[in-house]
């Protein structure tokens, strides 16, 4: 990840020089360029978006010239790089959070993305929203795979039913297993689930709170957040493995 950050914040420098007068070479633009863009983790939404359309420092420079003056354009750049050197910086993006990106963008659900990229997004900001969104993404994933499997579902299902439905249709439930460690491990995930509710209707945004409600710490909406990405990603697995059998 420092490595990283080094990377960026000289692709702000050679931008922020070119802006300014400055004549950088075409060749590290473009290299620092993709480094970013080749990125596979959570980070990514906040690349600015004239790194995502100019190809070269020409390109750039045709965007970045309508701004009149140099202190213009260097603070419009620093601004437009902020957030993800700050998410670098703070070191938001931990392992697991790459490893669940990837299973996630192996498959094709925009929504399924969003609910993750958001609920790593807002972890130490939002921690009451991060938990609301922990419990989004299995409700997500579970009725993007019973959609997919044309199972019927009722939309006002809460997330234990919804699970537990989905499990069955899996063959991942502790009823349909007779070995005893993996009825263990099975209804330790359906244990997860239902904390999750518990503690998104204890600790998140989605209910209103008396005088004395509680507040969660960044540690609780990490610990809710990366519960789901691992659930979420086991689902995922299990179902795309009993696609390749049935095919």
């Amino acid at each position: 990840m420092d490595e990283l950050l080094i990377q960026v914040e000289t692709l702000q420098n050679i931008l922020i020089s070119r802006a300014t007068g400055g004549k950088e070479k075409d060749s590290e633009f473009i290299r620092l360029r993709h480094v970013l863009l080749d990125m596979d983790i959570a980070v990514k939404e906040f690349i600015p978006r004239f790194v995502r359309t100019c190809g070269n420092l020409n390109q750039f420079w045709q965007f970045i010239k309508k701004f009149d003056n140099y202190d213009e354009r260097r603070e419009y750049i620093k601004n437009e790089f902020h957030q993800l050197l700050e998410a670098l910086k703070c070191k938001k993006i931990a392992p697991s959070d790459e490893f669940i990106t990837k299973g996630l963008d192996k498959i094709d659900a925009d929504h399924v993305k969003a609910a993750w990229s958001k609920a790593l997004d807002r972890r130490s900001n939002d921690p009451e929203g991060a938990i609301t969104l922990a419990r989004t993404l299995i409700e997500t994933v579970c009725k993007h795979i019973l959609g997919d499997m044309n199972i019927q579902y009722d939309e006002a299902m809460d997330l234990p039913k919804l699970y537990k439905k989905t499990a069955e249709v899996l063959n991942i439930a502790p009823s349909q297993h007779t070995e005893e460690v993996f009825k263990q491990i099975l209804g330790g995930c359906t244990a997860v689930i239902e904390g999750l509710g518990t503690l998104r209707n204890r600790l998140s945004d989605a209910h209103g709170k008396g005088k004395m409600g509680i507040k969660p710490a960044p540690r609780h909406a990490e610990l809710a957040v990366n519960l789901s990405g691992a659930l979420a990603s086991y689902l995922l697995a299990t179902w795309e493995a009993r696609k390749e059998t049935t095919n």
